[in-house]
């Protein structure tokens, strides 16, 4: 993307064009004659709403601004009116496609778009991928997609920003903007790639797919459970009223099926009472909760006793240590026996004490020998205590739901007079109940849907986790240094012996000189930053164009040779005049500088486009050739003197 042509027009419909062809562009002339202005009509025709031309003629007189941008197969022209009634911004745009445009008529002028869509179709075209900026999750920052105007920090160097030592990029000192340089640039250099972004919306769609199929599945889990439940009632309900006299049993599968039979049940003379059954399943479950009682009892028993058991172990065992310790005592030299220490004679087993002590010692020995054989049927039994209890407590629950619905239904029979009308309401349950029972292998298959997704997601997880973004980040960065410290070198300014650096975190650049790094902000001279400064662009450019990267292949660099004159007063007085600047400047670093971007449009990035304002101009060939237009003063400069002033 390069800029083909700038034009500006009247209220009263003249038109003031400015062409521009690939490789270097000078224009030069007086002060005030709206060179710097360039830069700022170029960006409100990329898409910025803002309208940050100064105030002062063009304001005054500019009615519309359009920039007619040439692609690698079209072109594309963005039209803007001037913000109506001195307003501050402007998203209303004109827009036109095709391989060769030419600038509308004042009378063909009107906006038919805004900013976002000619943001979207500039990026598009530029060829900046599907992307979204990479925020970790700890950080409060939305996440959004890199676009052209984000690689507007690489295309501009204005007057005040290319000898500022402690600002390297266009915008970088406006709030929020150094955080947008830091999470866009890995994406318009490439490491972001259209791949990741691919894998990250496929991770998305997954884990949604995912957790939606994990809903589904505890439904259908908690309606498997709740339909156990409710067949068992159901059942209990239609042997109530006399549908069916199938004995309740344990197996859901098989109570199902006793329901599926009671739909061909016919009204038939029943009984009107069961009170009986109710008694029945009453004392049943008080006995279901005696023999539950029981058996908790002596679980806890038995607890208690593996306690105690499990305290007098440690107590003999302690015991026991303390009686061995009679084995470590000296033996007898001749006889190679142990003896008694503390005995008048040499051996003195026979002495009460030791007759008593090592009786201890045999009893503690056998007494623990004992108890800790019985721990293993200890264990065994309080596991099958355990498990009476589980079995008990079952089958109270199955009773229970027997009871309420013996219950419930004899309340049906009482309140609807017979036997039969409440064995059809309990007929007419259990048809809705089958119709709504969940498949037996619903679940099955919802639990296989659950792994296919889960294995898939950890697939993509693991795809994204092996993202290389900060090496392949930090390898760019290295190859764009390793440029940007040979474009010092020919600039042959200060810190040129040292490897330079681009810094993407602190936004600078750093020289590693032996002993302490040294930031661009400690560096001094104006030609010197004004070197750094072009250094780092021109390198960043090589880099983009030789890998094809989705940056604009333009640069605007504004009034760089000021570093060259005396002072500022003497380098605005040069006007674009070649006998001035020989006259003032430091006319060899001035021709170098040229010479240098010269060489970058021609030799190293053929085709770049640079755009340069200058005070200065050089009588070579060569540099003639590079301008624009004749240097500007008043007249021509431009915005035209004889224009009128916009009437709001």
């Amino acid at each position: 993307m390069k800029i083909s042509s700038i034009h500006i027009y009247s209220s009263d419909g003249q038109r003031r064009d400015l062409n521009f062809k690939s490789g270097l562009n000078v224009i030069t002339g007086q002060s005030s004659t709206g060179k710097s202005a360039l830069c700022e009509i170029v960006e409100y025709c990329i898409g910025r709403s803002d309208f940050i031309v100064p105030e002062g003629v063009i304001r005054d007189k500019v009615s519309w601004f359009a920039v007619i941008y040439q692609f690698e197969h079209e072109q594309v022209l963005v039209a803007k009116p001037t913000p109506p009634n001195g307003g501050a911004s402007c998203s209303k745009v004109m827009l036109r496609r095709g391989s060769k445009l030419e600038a509308p008529a004042f009378n063909e002028l009107a906006t038919s778009t805004d900013d976002d869509t000619t943001v979207g179709l500039l990026s598009r075209l530029l060829g900046i991928p599907e992307n979204q900026t990479s925020v970790d999750i700890e950080h409060s920052r939305d996440i959004y997609a890199a676009n052209i105007k984000h690689a507007l920090y690489y295309l501009f160097q204005k007057q005040g920003l290319v000898t500022n030592k402690e600002q390297l990029f266009y915008r970088q000192n406006e709030q929020y903007q150094p955080q947008a340089i830091r999470d866009t640039l890995p994406i318009l250099l490439g490491v972001s790639s259209h791949d990741r972004f691919e894998l990250e919306a496929k991770l998305r769609a997954a884990q949604r797919d995912l957790k939606i199929n994990s809903k589904k599945l505890e439904q259908a889990r908690n309606a498997i459970d709740t339909a156990h439940e409710k067949a068992i009632e159901l059942h209990s309900e239609a042997r109530v009223v006399g549908i069916t006299d199938s004995a309740p049993t344990a197996d859901v599968k098989e109570i199902i099926d006793a329901l599926r039979w009671t739909q061909s049940w016919k009204p038939a003379s029943v009984p009107d009472d069961d009170g009986a059954r109710i008694s029945r399943l009453e004392e049943e479950l008080a006995k279901l909760r005696k023999d539950r009682r029981d058996v908790q009892a002596r679980a806890d028993s038995a607890r208690q006793f593996a306690k105690r058991a499990d305290g007098y172990e440690s107590e003999a065992s302690e015991q026991l240590d303390r009686l061995s310790s009679i084995n470590a005592l000296p033996k007898n030299p001749d006889t190679g026996e142990w003896q008694w220490p503390f005995a008048e004679r040499n051996l003195a087993l026979e002495s009460p004490l030791a007759v008593v002590l090592l009786g201890e010692l045999k009893s503690l020995e056998e007494e623990l020998r004992a108890a800790t054989g019985q721990r293993p049927k200890l264990d065994a039994y309080l596991a099958g205590l355990t498990d009476s209890i589980a079995d008990i407590a079952e089958r109270i629950r199955q009773k229970e739901a027997e009871l309420a619905a013996a219950i419930s239904a004899n309340e049906v029979i009482s309140q609807m007079g017979s036997r039969n009308s409440a064995a059809a309401r309990v007929v007419g349950r259990i048809s809705l109940f089958l119709e709504t029972l969940l498949p037996t292998d619903e679940r099955s298959r919802l639990e296989a849907e659950n792994r296919r997704l889960q294995t898939k997601v950890e697939q993509l997880e693991s795809q994204i986790g092996a993202d290389d973004s900060d090496d392949r980040l930090a390898s760019i960065l290295n190859t764009i240094s390793t440029y940007m410290t040979r474009y010092i070198q020919e600039f042959e300014a200060e810190f040129r012996d040292h490897p330079a650096r681009l810094d993407l975190v602190k936004m600078t650049i750093v020289f590693d000189r032996a002993g302490r790094p040294v930031p661009l902000i400690r560096t001094g001279g104006g030609s010197n930053h004004m070197a750094y400064h072009l250094s780092a662009l021109l390198a960043l450019h090589l880099y983009a164009t030789k890998n094809n990267c989705p940056i604009p292949r333009f640069l605007f660099i504004d009034q760089p040779t000021q570093v060259y004159f005396p002072s500022e007063q003497v380098y605005k007085e040069a006007d674009g005049s070649v006998q001035k600047t020989e006259k003032d400047a430091d006319l060899e670093a001035v021709r170098k500088l040229f010479e240098l971007l010269l060489k970058f449009t021609e030799k190293e990035v053929p085709g770049f486009q640079l755009i340069v304002t200058e005070h200065a101009n050089l009588r070579d060939q060569w540099f003639q050739d590079a301008l624009v237009e004749a240097p500007w003063s008043k007249p021509p400069a431009l915005v035209p003197e004889d224009w009128p002033q916009i009437i709001d």
